[in-house]
């Protein structure tokens, strides 16, 4: 798994490198720019009359950019760097570039207006190397509009390291420069999984710069950026004389009047997963159309016609997923404080289910430790209440998940995993066309899956989220992400886990050197 650091960590990282590997830090930076421009060469195409306009501070992300001014010019690139002299004082790896490229570029231009920018022609590239990581406080006004402007201008817009004007691992009140692409060093920021950040960042690739491995695992951190490699490893190996009782009885308990079609959806989701059985629980309504749509799983009517009121024997089931559908009518609520009380198993809580919680906080007190939520951002504010932003609202679900000793998956953009031990885990698949009904009631019926199999509450949500996302972007792929369906993200589970299982050499694998766009 790739950690992700903060600023103070990253700091310490790289003193760390220069310290093992005997090396002085305006070398480190020379790797960092040689990083940069190995991807800029290789991913990003130029036009052979346009220009690489790179824009740098006076810290040391100002020199990166200065170093990759000149390995672009030894490279024959038309390249016009500028200085944006955001502070009287320079850093001394800043100061030793700047030598090298006036003896390369003559005097480098300084900015200090947008006039000073209308060299940018459209076709060229802008690369921001003003502020680093290390930025503290919000940009001034004149250097936040001055950003703003640059990013506006050229062909593509790419931000060495991270945006300038965007804080690493805390919320940004003002951004500045909006990249299209973000080449982060050695290991993501935490800002990059924060959807408030979509629009400064852009796509976002990590580029490794040589940067101690002994030191990358000494440093101690709660948040991790999860790849197929990562849940690889816990893929169950099936044996050949095993049958549908060794993969695990699930339980679903969803739907009502209207809304049958999720527990189709999450039942159907259960048994793509590799669950051997699957019962699904629904009103008497939802029988007829249970049976003939899904004619692998066992149906359980309620005694009610239209809606959830009581749950059975609970005692065959490995696994037990509840919520897709189910509605919050009063009999409802009280069917789903009995279950509460009766369960055992691993449970997976979703949708109505959580609603229910929401509207009647003391059922909180009932839900079994290691138990498995899943909100999507509406649902969450509802469970745990409203935060100012979205760094805000993670520290609170670490907190509730901690407290209540509890799973946490918050669904969106990049899905992310609390867990009770304090850690959040961030998924690097998906895509927006799953941003469509029924998809989180998929995710529910994978995890269940997965539960009645018999994997650890840990595993079935690192797994499931990896299995989902995975499964999406295969179907959108076939389909294009505006026609995505729920229904092609089950039928693509059986991909996903091939795509898992695939050799490592085939696989997006950090080793150092990585690279992942989202």
């Amino acid at each position: 798994m790739i950690k992700i650091l903060s600023v103070p960590q990253i700091r310490e990282l790289d003193k760390k490198t220069i310290e093992q590997k005997g090396m002085t830090s305006l070398r480190l930076m020379e790797n960092a720019a040689e990083a940069f421009t190995e991807r800029l060469v290789s991913d990003f195409p130029v036009f052979p009359d346009s220009f690489i306009h790179i824009l740098c501070g006076t810290g040391n992300n100002g020199g990166d950019g200065l170093a990759v001014a000149r390995m672009l010019h030894s490279m024959n690139y038309r390249v016009r760097p500028y200085i944006l002299r955001i502070s009287d004082s320079e850093s001394k790896d800043f100061t030793a570039n700047a030598k090298r490229a006036r003896k390369l570029f003559g005097k480098i231009k300084e900015v200090k207006t947008e006039e000073d920018l209308s060299g940018i022609k459209e076709g060229d590239i802008v690369i921001d190397a003003v502020f680093g990581t290390g930025l503290s406080r919000p940009l001034d006004k004149k250097w936040r509009d001055l950003l703003r402007v640059a990013s506006t201008k050229g062909f593509t817009q790419i931000s060495i390291d991270i945006p300038s004007g965007l804080f690493a691992d805390k919320h940004t009140p003002e951004t500045g420069f909006q990249a299209e692409f973000t080449v982060s060093f050695g290991h993501p920021k935490l800002a990059f999984m924060m959807p408030e950040n979509q629009d400064e960042k852009g796509s976002w690739m990590v580029q490794g710069i040589g940067l101690d491995t002994q030191a990358i695992a000494d440093a101690e951190t709660n948040n991790y950026f999860i790849q197929s490699d990562d849940v690889r490893g816990m893929l169950h190996d099936r044996s050949l004389h095993d049958h549908k009782g060794t993969y695990g009885h699930a339980l679903i308990i969803a739907g009502s009047y209207g809304k049958v079609g999720a527990a189709v959806l999450s039942s159907k989701a259960a048994l793509r997963t590799g669950a051997g059985l699957v019962t699904v629980h629904t009103p008497k309504c939802g029988y007829q159309i249970l049976q003939i749509s899904f004619p692998e799983a066992m149906v359980q009517p309620d005694q009610h016609e239209f809606l959830f009121s009581a749950h059975e024997d609970l005692s065959p089931y490995a696994a037990v997923g509840i919520g897709p559908g189910l509605g919050t009518n009063e009999v409802t609520v009280a069917a789903f404080e009995q279950f509460l009380k009766a369960v055992k198993q691993p449970l997976v809580i979703d949708a109505d289910a959580l609603n229910i919680l929401a509207k009647n906080k003391k059922l909180f007190n009932l839900v079994p430790q290691n138990s498995i939520l899943t909100p999507h951002p509406g649902e969450c504010r509802r469970l745990f209440g409203e935060t100012k932003d979205s760094f805000e609202r993670l520290e609170l679900l670490r907190e509730e998940a901690q407290k209540r000793k509890i799973f946490i998956i918050l669904k969106g953009g990049i899905t992310t995993v609390l867990t009770p031990a304090g850690s959040a885990y961030f998924c690097s698949v998906g895509n927006p066309g799953m941003a469509t009904g029924g998809t989180g009631d998929v995710l529910t019926g994978i995890l269940t899956g997965l539960s009645a199999q018999g994997y650890t509450p840990i595993e079935s949500c690192l797994l499931g989220v990896q299995l989902h996302g995975k499964a999406g972007d295969i179907a959108a792929e076939e389909t294009e992400q505006e026609a995505l369906l729920a229904s092609d993200v089950i039928a693509c589970i059986g991909k996903a886990y091939a795509e898992l299982r695939k050799d490592e050499d085939d696989a997006d694998i950090f080793e150092g050197d990585f690279f992942e766009e989202l």
